[in-house]
């Protein structure tokens, strides 16, 4: 018996998807997108492959979060200077940034290799209920 593996697919074999995340969970969102993103929804999923497709994602801010996450939920980054941890809560994260919230939340799901780049390059975030990537007619889920 021999094994077939598949190959890397090439960007005009991927398929669309489009999300809307008004009023859902901020972390169960971040999970659906991560799985499309790595390809684990395809039957020959391989994990050394990024055989992901692209998500658009309309609504970002508008997630909605469980307790008071919204006030206690903090991000960090360091400047790299003695002294220089910086915070910042959700709620002022939304104000500033808008999409940075559900990009973390993405990132922190997906691969941390050479491959995790790639799959964010293919997450389109959007504040509002229209995006531009009409054309490429994106597969509604619910």
């Amino acid at each position: 018996m021999k094994t077939i593996t598949p190959s890397q697919l090439k960007g005009d074999e991927r398929k669309w998807y489009i999300i809307d995340a008004e009023g859902k969970t901020l972390g169960r969102i971040a999970t659906q997108i991560a799985t499309i993103l790595k390809g684990k929804n395809k039957v020959d999923f391989i994990p050394h492959l990024d055989n992901g497709d692209y998500v658009v994602v309309t609504n970002c801010d508008k997630f909605k979060v469980t307790w008071k996450k919204m006030t206690d939920k903090l991000y960090y980054k360091h400047t790299g200077y003695l002294g220089g941890l910086k915070t910042i809560a959700l709620e002022d994260l939304l104000i500033k940034k808008p999409t940075k919230a559900l990009e973390f939340a993405v990132n922190g799901m997906l691969p941390k290799n050479k491959l995790r780049s790639g799959m964010l390059s293919r997450l389109k975030l959007f504040t509002w209920a229209e995006h531009t990537f009409v054309a490429q007619k994106p597969e509604l889920i619910k």
